[in-house]
């Protein structure tokens, strides 16, 4: 079948911004996006860049934008894409400098995997049993240690098209990862996360959950984020926004057994009469649509069970 591919070219040379181009090619069921573009390159136009080496979707190397999302080429099948869209667009990863067509600029993506210290902050002798229990232990990487590295999650991440120096879906996966390992040192998990809860970490992602979709690997990005949260939360970090909203949030939830949010942006502020001010406007203009409840008013039924879901959470984690 011959297909139409519409694809992005960018020459620093010539041109000021990117432009696109259209390609026709005859494509059988099983080629995928990387095999039409070599034969692209090879038939039709030699000037054509992209990155890619093993074609196995191990290297990472052919990440790219298909049809709006974020894709390895070697693993993307042209039939499925045309069925799903009837287009064929290839785009190079978005929140990247683009050196040339659909090769982009990976220096800041590395740049925040060193920013995280990717590797473990002390080596120690261990006896064979220990070794052992090392290796039982790796389940606990929850598969954040099968990250290629294509940054096809922080190309899909909607916090960097805002905050260039948001750390990014990869780099704080890895954080992840060496803070699970049993031979990081307590020590060295506490000051990862003092750098972690920083601006640019941890609390800045917005839980859109695009990072998680495109992963190739099923790393699940997202889901090593909250557990860093969670991990800086148990060792008592609670002075940024962030914290300060989930604790607020879980405060006000087994006083109250609902959300008061009067009360909610206090929670986040604190008590310092400048940040106090400045939400004020917002308190007002919640009082005034019925949003602030009635402090007289009955308690909410159900208060009992709430406390006792609260308690059952707290004994679990005890024991844990």
């Amino acid at each position: 079948m011959r297909l139409s591919f519409t694809i992005s070219r960018f020459n620093p040379e010539t041109d000021t911004q990117p432009r696109t181009e259209s390609f026709r090619l005859d494509v059988g069921r099983g080629t995928t996006v990387l095999d039409a573009l070599l034969r692209l390159k090879q038939e039709q136009d030699g000037s054509l860049a992209f990155r890619h080496s093993c074609r196995s979707a191990i290297c990472g190397s052919c990440a790219m934008d298909i049809n709006g999302s974020e894709k390895l080429a070697c693993r993307t099948s042209v039939w499925t894409e045309w069925e799903r869209h009837s287009a064929i667009t290839v785009a190079p990863l978005r929140n990247f400098p683009v050196i040339k067509d659909l090769v982009v600029d990976m220096s800041s993506f590395w740049g925040k995997i060193r920013d995280i210290t990717p590797w473990l902050s002390a080596s120690t002798q261990r006896q064979a049993s220990e070794l052992q229990g090392l290796r039982s232990s790796a389940s606990g990487f929850h598969n954040v240690d099968a990250c290629i590295m294509c940054g096809a999650c922080v190309a899909a991440c909607t916090v960097l098209e805002v905050s260039k120096g948001f750390l990014g879906p990869a780099a704080l996966a890895k954080a992840d990862r060496f803070m699970a390992d049993a031979r990081e040192p307590a020590a060295a998990r506490q000051g990862r996360l003092m750098v972690l809860e920083q601006p640019d970490g941890i609390w800045d992602c917005t839980r859109c959950n695009y990072c998680v979709e495109v992963c190739p690997k099923d790393v699940r990005p997202m889901e090593a984020i909250i557990r860093l949260r969670r991990a800086a939360l148990d060792a008592g970090m609670t002075a940024t926004g962030g914290a300060r909203h989930i604790t607020g949030f879980t405060d006000l939830i087994r006083s109250q057994g609902r959300l008061n949010e009067a009360l909610m942006p206090l929670k986040i502020v604190g008590l310092r009469l400048t940040q106090v001010l400045r939400v004020l406007p917002l308190g007002l203009a919640m009082l005034r649509r019925g949003k602030v409840p009635n402090p007289f008013g009955h308690a909410i039924p159900g208060m009992a069970s709430v406390r006792q879901i609260f308690a059952a959470t707290s004994r679990t984690a005890g024991r844990s």
